[in-house]
């Protein structure tokens, strides 16, 4: 419906465009539908102890408006990544919770601070290079905008844009969520696309590849710890309990060893006396695994609570598991309930699923 309207009167699109294959094929699909097509490449904060990249990116994002004959803007938010994603994440890192850093940055920085200028500099809409999907809904009751996951099961992105509003989504194309990944690389060579060879980017939204445990030493203090067995004893060392999350597997030493090569997890910590807990999966059953998770900051794409009859799956993770579960509303609580137990940590996002339709979600609370 929206395409429909649009395309009427080309309107203008402002494609962010980071240098990479998805946004720039993303930018070429809507170029050839006959989009007025703006792009934008969005500077975001670093940290000073990690290369510097966006100026390498920014280029490559050049190169490709250039081959395209379309007009590239720069945009700084670095202010906004560093106040609502870095620096949230580590203030939630600090105390014991696992947040989700690339759920920020879509919600703050890419459908918040660039949805927002490019709507005041008049655009009609904006488009990325997620690999996700927007239908109208127009049999629902009340029609509504859907998020759907993207087509490519192994890159659908929809699960960091749980928080996306009618009022993003009705303003929003991604162009190549009705392909998978191996199309888009033949599109990209078909339009000559100078980027077409390039890897793609992995890690932190706009940062990179890095490992969190070595970005967080950065501003939280190293502190080794004992690895704790259920019976209390020390059996391992770890970094610091501020850097583990419940059911973890890696990045903690155990120097009692068993005769069974059998992975331990974490399954609780103890910032104070800073101390994380293991145990082995016996009979698939861990003492940090529950069934029912309340969650706040919860944000549903329809604008409304979805009905608490209707039996949906949720991700806890990124491409997670998709559990059975229900919603349960009572007291202005809500709260979800699984069909068989489930590792969350604190802070970490749970969304909800229907069918191939993100409902939304919310953040784990305790």
């Amino acid at each position: 419906m929206l395409k429909e309207l649009m395309m009427k009167n080309k309107k203008r699109v402002f494609v962010a465009m980071s240098g990479g294959v998805d946004s720039s094929v993303s930018a070429a699909l809507l170029k050839k539908e006959g989009y007025d097509v703006v792009g934008v490449f969005m500077k975001v904060w670093q940290p000073d102890f990690l290369p510097c990249t966006w100026e390498a990116e920014r280029r490559d994002a050049l190169r490709v408006a250039a081959h395209l004959g379309i007009p590239l803007l720069t945009w700084d938010f670095e202010k906004e990544y560093k106040e609502y994603v870095a620096d949230y994440m580590i203030r939630e890192y600090k105390a014991g919770r696992t947040p989700n850093p690339d759920v920020l940055c879509n919600k703050e920085v890419k459908f918040g601070a660039f949805f927002r200028r490019a709507e005041a500099l008049g655009a009609d809409a904006v488009a990325t290079g997620h690999y996700a999907r927007v239908a109208y809904n127009k049999k629902a009751p009340h029609p509504y905008y859907q998020l759907l996951t993207g087509i490519d099961e192994a890159k659908d992105q929809s699960y960091f844009l749980w928080t996306l509003m009618q009022e993003q989504l009705s303003k929003t194309f991604f162009p190549i969520g009705k392909y998978k990944k191996t199309h888009v690389r033949t599109l990209a060579k078909k339009f000559n696309i100078p980027v077409a060879e390039k890897k793609d980017s992995q890690g932190l939204c706009f940062v990179g590849k890095l490992d969190m445990k070595d970005f967080l030493a950065h501003y939280i203090t190293e502190k080794e710890g004992a690895v704790l067995n259920e019976a209390g004893e020390t059996i391992g060392t770890h970094r610091g309990a501020y850097f583990y999350t419940l059911g973890e597997r890696h990045g903690f030493v155990i120097s009692q060893k068993t005769t069974e090569e059998v992975p331990y997890y974490v399954v609780s910590k103890d910032l104070e006396a800073n101390t994380i807990t293991v145990a082995h999966r016996i009979k698939n059953s861990l003492s940090c695994e529950r069934t029912t998770v309340p969650i706040s900051q919860t944000s549903f794409c329809a604008g409304t609570i979805p009905s608490t009859v209707q039996s949906y799956t949720a991700q806890v993770r990124y491409h997670g598991e998709l559990y059975p579960c229900r919603l349960v509303y009572r007291d202005s609580i809500i709260t979800i309930e699984f069909l068989k137990p489930v590792i969350v940590d604190k802070g970490q996002s749970i969304v909800l699923y229907n069918e191939g339709e993100c409902v939304g979600g919310g953040i784990v609370e305790e």
